[in-house]
């Protein structure tokens, strides 16, 4: 039976809580969740891999369980926190699982320290310029005009429908879903200060967009092992951005899945098997 503690860093004042299972020595593996979650989405995941390696899974800072970052809500102040919390908790060469979010802050720690990173699992998690669907139309007017209507207008992607869609969408049957995923992302979604920190979130994202070549010439330059896992019906992030990883890794692998965004809802048995896979190579 698979132990998972429930843990909480203090990385320079901000309090991170993260999961963690399997044996200290065993091969490093950190995942990064995406919005609007926490670490949480892994719980299927976690038990299926505890045997063969160390695992954390924080709460992004302002996410989940974590505190709210004070100064900056932005990715750059998230991918700093996260970058602590690694060296806090030991995480000094690692692989790392990249969704959503996660991408954005686990390629600028890559970026930053290239030798830490022993492998990439991006499962929806994008870095090219084709993987971003029609759905970023309404956030990619915020980027190009701040104005408060165009903000205004992004509220809608906080309500409790929207995060029950996200985790449906493009789910052959729903009811494989279960209701625990985004009953508690809707609830995180209620924290005070919640609302104005994922509007800046949503504004900020076109910083990501601005660091794709650089991400980029990571990828080509380093040539990390990478596995793409993707659910290919999700309505944010498109196929093409997980083939795009082959341009720059030809050895990359690419799987799609015939599911949403929030993969791990539905097939967590069979990511965790691509993962076994593919990590020991």
């Amino acid at each position: 039976m698979t132990t998972v503690t429930y843990r909480t860093a203090d990385v320079d004042g901000l309090k991170i809580f993260y999961r963690e299972a399997g044996a200290a020595g065993a091969p490093k593996l950190l995942l990064l969740h995406g919005f609007p979650s926490a670490g949480h989405m892994f719980r299927d995941l976690i038990p299926l891999l505890a045997d063969r390696f160390h695992i954390v899974a924080p709460d992004l800072p302002g996410f989940g369980n974590s505190d709210m970052p004070g100064r900056s809500h932005s990715f750059d102040r998230v991918a700093d926190v996260i970058d602590r919390f690694t060296e806090i908790v030991g995480f000094n060469r690692y692989a790392v699982y990249v969704f959503d979010y996660g991408a954005p802050t686990g390629f600028r720690l890559a970026v930053k320290h290239p030798d830490r990173i022993t492998a990439i699992i991006s499962q929806n998690g994008n870095a090219y310029e084709e993987g971003l669907s029609e759905g970023w139309n309404p956030i990619r007017a915020y980027w190009q005009d701040s104005s408060e209507a165009n903000r205004e207008a992004l509220r809608g992607f906080l309500t409790p429908e929207t995060t029950i869609w996200q985790y449906t969408h493009g789910v052959p049957d729903p009811r494989a879903v279960s209701p625990d995923g985004y009953s508690l992302d809707n609830f995180y979604l209620t924290r005070p200060g919640m609302t104005e920190f994922q509007l800046d979130l949503f504004g900020d994202y076109k910083s990501n967009v601005a660091l794709y070549p650089t991400f980029q010439a990571y990828f080509r330059t380093r040539k990390p092992p990478l596995l793409a896992v993707w659910g290919r019906n999700d309505p944010f992030f498109l196929p093409p951005g997980a083939e795009a990883f082959k341009r720059d890794i030809p050895d990359a692998v690419v799987r799609f899945l015939d599911t949403g965004h929030f993969a791990l809802e539905t097939h967590a048995a069979e990511i965790a098997a691509a993962i076994r896979d593919f990590l020991p190579r």
